[in-house]
């Protein structure tokens, strides 16, 4: 009787300090969630930061052009406004506006585009261009929107 009481207490031992393995193995879903969290968010306002001037652009079957740095742009709506990127200035600051922008970047090599409404006045967007070429612009570019369907 002595002998099953000793047996007794020394397996209550064991089992006392006794302790599971260490789990060597990260939980990623907690990254995972978040990562999914962030891409949704980023996607949804994405298309809000490009929104320049709003503009109705002609649409044509042109592919775009690959750029490093963000390009300067210039817009012309339907009522002659005319924007640098997204600043509205008048024909007279057009050039001198340019040429600083355009000397800080590095010179008169930089790319412009011209972002012309579809409604807006084609002798205003050819004034623009006249401007940007008497100036020494040679990189000037028209932007279209890609052509839908067929």
């Amino acid at each position: 009787m002595g002998m099953s009481m000793g047996g007794a207490a020394g397996g209550g031992g064991r089992r006392r300090h006794q302790r599971g393995a260490v789990m060597a193995e990260i939980n990623v879903t907690p990254m995972v969630d978040v990562m999914l969290v962030l891409l949704i968010i980023f996607m949804v306002s994405a298309p809000l930061l490009t929104v320049g001037v709003p503009l109705d652009l002609p649409q044509t079957a042109a592919k775009s052009l690959d750029q490093d740095k963000e390009p300067l742009t210039l817009s012309v709506q339907v009522s002659g406004k005319i924007f640098l990127n997204n600043t509205e200035i008048t024909t007279d600051e057009l050039i001198p506006k340019l040429k600083a922008i355009t000397e800080a970047r590095g010179g008169t090599e930089e790319r412009i585009f011209v972002r012309g409404d579809t409604k807006a006045d084609y002798g205003t967007i050819m004034k623009v261009m006249g401007r940007l070429s008497s100036a020494g612009f040679k990189r000037v570019a028209l932007v279209t929107e890609v052509e839908q369907g067929g």
